[in-house]
């Protein structure tokens, strides 16, 4: 996304990527896109098989004791989620910077940033032929996730992460929808959530110890289990065939200064969040388009002082999208250590929230995501 941004300036990138093009494109993942997504999306280009396929939700359900609580987007914040799979999203995003004659290389292996405190940085790389490269840069972004290589290069840096007591155990089935739009609920057995691919391929999770393996899930049992957590009045689980499982550790991390010289952190290299929130390839998104604007600035008139101020500008949306993140999880969620006092205060907490249009706003604003000019 950032190579589009820039490209849409006249400036040149290049994107290293470890992967093939076949891995980054058949590996499924979720995407629940906030609505600054789905505007940038349409507005550089790149929204055409998203209107075209993506689901729009214009709200979501929180279930607890038995019973569901909508919360509607568009009756609160006139804004909406569209469920459209991130694989799906960088299908669009590659194939626009082919066609554009962006370089892209995939399969690239040994990156190395070297100089990022000069004003003359390189990147050196071997390509998938086995060819060694050197690149000559003004700039240069690390994209490169929570394996990230570039983060050790910020120097001095502080890092923040906090480690949650469950994990996600999530399956793909071919299956009809449970509900047209995702279903959250909490239990005293465990937080479960219905969520949904295409109207037929669903996505469903389970709260589960994080030393769990899927080898003691069997597919009844997991039928079975979120019967138990989501079936009650207005909603029942639809059961298909299973054709992929997982277990999804739960973690929240940060690190400051997102920026170091010439090297700019941004996504998963920078922060991650639980997944409750949707939040996570939203928040890569955002951060790039704070940096697409800086970089344009400092390469077409040498003005650096959006750049200077990249971490400043981007910190309080990354904060805002951990607290929701961690109140979500923790609101929904059942800690192992969890007395009746703490599950009894946990429902009464939903209840205010969800009973209330001040606490329904709340989740509706953060959950569509607070629109990029008001960071």
């Amino acid at each position: 996304m950032l190579s589009h941004l820039l490209h849409l300036e006249g400036i040149e990138s290049v994107v290293l990527e470890s992967r093939t093009r076949d891995e980054v494109e058949g590996t499924i993942r979720a995407g629940v896109l906030e609505q600054n997504t789905v505007d940038l999306m349409v507005d550089t280009g790149l929204g055409d098989r998203l209107k075209r396929e993506g689901l729009v939700h214009t709200g979501v359900e929180l279930r607890f004791d038995g019973h569901g609580r909508r919360i509607d987007f568009e009756e609160l914040t006139g804004r909406a989620v569209t469920v459209y799979p991130q694989h799906e999203v960088l299908k669009d995003l590659i194939e626009r910077r082919l066609l554009d004659g962006g370089d892209v290389r995939f399969g690239v292996t040994d990156v190395a940033v070297a100089g990022h405190t000069t004003d003359a940085p390189t990147v050196s790389f071997v390509d998938s032929d086995g060819t060694p490269h050197v690149l000559a840069a003004d700039l240069v972004a690390g994209c490169d996730g929570s394996r990230t290589g570039t983060r050790s290069l910020v120097d001095p840096r502080s890092d923040m992460f906090r480690q949650y007591p469950f994990a996600w155990f999530g399956i793909l089935a071919e299956a009809p929808q449970t509900s047209e739009e995702l279903i959250y609920a909490r239990h005293d057995r465990g937080f479960a959530l219905c969520s949904t691919r295409t109207t037929d391929v669903q996505r469903h999770y389970l709260q589960v110890d994080p030393d769990d393996s899927v080898d003691n899930w069997s597919d009844a049992r997991i039928w079975d289990e979120l019967h138990t957590r989501v079936d009650g009045d207005g909603a029942k689980v639809k059961e298909g065939s299973i054709f992929s499982k997982s277990i999804l550790q739960f973690r929240s991390f940060v690190c400051e200064p997102m920026q170091q010289g010439r090297l700019f952190l941004a996504g998963d290299s920078a922060h991650t969040v639980p997944p409750t929130g949707a939040k996570g390839m939203n928040l890569a998104i955002a951060d790039v388009w704070v940096l697409a604007k800086a970089m344009t600035r400092f390469v077409q008139g040498g003005d650096g002082s959006l750049l200077d101020a990249y971490t400043a500008t981007v910190m309080p949306r990354v904060w805002r999208a951990q607290h929701f993140s961690w109140w979500m999880s923790t609101m929904l969620h059942t800690d192992p250590a969890s007395t009746q006092f703490d599950r009894q205060r946990q429902v009464a907490e939903l209840d205010v929230v969800t009973g209330s249009v001040a606490g329904r706003t709340l989740i509706a604003e953060n959950y569509t995501g607070i629109p990029f000019e008001n960071r």
